[in-house]
């Protein structure tokens, strides 16, 4: 057998494995600040279109306080924007929402900007990335959000710094309903009304839902799937929203330090409204799925 029929052959027998993290073996570490004089970046000629919005209810978040998020930008009309979120789960893999390609016709415009807390002044801690494949649930639809799960590679692997660090996604023995300390982060808008994403990222401290609640005639009546979460607040004002799709709902883990990504940002009817909180794809449901798309698209490329 030679070297790269025995590569392909040890890769295989790695898919019933459980996801691998670099980084020194860990995930959801939130390291201390940094400290850094900023600077301006841009693409090439390429400006950085900003605005001033951010999560509905939410406060900046300081420099590298979750240092796996993505911002999803996609290069249109001469500019940069902000278009959806996501979790850096390994060091070439961006865990995010399939809804957020529904009106992407070419990924290529597409870039990954990761280690960034303030998109018009990312810091030298920040890197680009753009896209080598993109894999979307094949049971996905838009019509209900039905499967909104979608995994990008990136086209070369980062490397772990204090501004970049890897997601935990949830494992299927967590037991997510006992975890009390949950926080939601993204670019996105204020709310429903405005277009404008922000600059600076913004976090907000949620609760989660049952979704038997979340699912009832006075709240979204039946349109919640078996895998999603519901997290947010009875009576609203705290809440994802338009360009927070894809990003992380996360919480501590109640006995250490690290952070479980246990949704990702889906849908929701509005945003910050009464009984109608933010709507997530559990990714504790799909770990099988992400653990085996990851590991067979490894095999092909050694292939």
């Amino acid at each position: 057998m030679d070297g790269l029929g025995l590569l392909v052959l040890l890769t295989v027998a790695g898919l019933a494995h459980s996801i691998q993290y670099p980084c020194g073996g860990s995930c959801g570490l939130r390291a201390p600040p940094p400290v850094y004089s900023p600077i301006i970046y841009s693409y090439g000629n390429v400006a950085y279109d900003y605005g001033l919005t951010r999560i509905v209810g939410g406060a900046d978040a300081m420099e590298a306080s979750w240092p796996w998020m993505v911002s999803i930008q996609q290069h249109w009309g001469g500019l940069i924007k902000h278009w959806c979120g996501g979790s850096l789960i390994t060091a070439d893999w961006v865990l995010t929402a399939a809804h957020c390609f529904d009106k992407i016709e070419n990924i290529s415009s597409l870039y990954m900007v990761i280690g960034a807390t303030k998109l018009n002044q990312p810091g030298p801690g920040a890197v680009v990335r753009t896209i080598k494949n993109l894999v979307i649930h094949r049971q996905y639809k838009r019509i209900d959000y039905r499967y909104d799960i979608a995994l990008i590679e990136l086209d070369q692997p980062v490397q772990c710094s204090p501004y970049i660090q890897l997601a935990c996604v949830a494992h299927p023995t967590l037991q997510i309903s006992e975890l009390n300390n949950c926080w939601i982060a993204g670019w996105g808008v204020t709310s429903k009304r405005s277009q404008m994403k922000g600059a600076h990222l913004q976090e907000a401290k949620v609760h989660l839902i049952d979704l038997q609640l979340c699912n009832s005639s006075d709240w979204y009546a039946g349109e919640i799937h078996p895998y999603n979460l519901c997290a947010g607040y009875p009576e609203g004002n705290i809440d994802s929203c338009q360009g927070d799709s894809g990003g992380p709902l996360m919480c501590q883990d109640n006995n250490a330090d690290y952070w479980w990504v246990i949704g990702l940002t889906s849908f929701g009817t509005g945003c910050g409204r009464a009984r109608r909180p933010g709507v997530y794809t559990s990714t504790q449901y799909f770990y099988d799925w992400i653990d085996y798309n990851m590991r067979t698209f490894t095999v092909q490329s050694a292939s």
